[in-house]
């Protein structure tokens, strides 16, 4: 003869299962640790400090049109 199992302990199983996958994916996608994050910042810092340098001043675009 069959088992018998409690529906709602099946029900909250299954849900934390799918909890568990969902959390195994958002660690693989947001999961990083503070050294990385913080040297993503450094380096985001230097690529937008560096591209502030090269562009130009409006006073000099104005000296060639006039």
């Amino acid at each position: 003869m069959a088992e018998v199992i409690n529906l709602n302990r099946a029900r909250k199983q299954a849900a934390k299962q799918a909890g568990r996958k969902q959390a195994e994916a958002n660690r693989l996608t947001f999961g990083r640790t503070k050294l990385e994050r913080q040297q993503s910042q450094k380096n985001e810092a230097a690529r937008v400090s560096r591209l502030e340098g090269h562009k130009r001043d409006s006073a000099e675009k104005n000296d060639g049109e006039v």
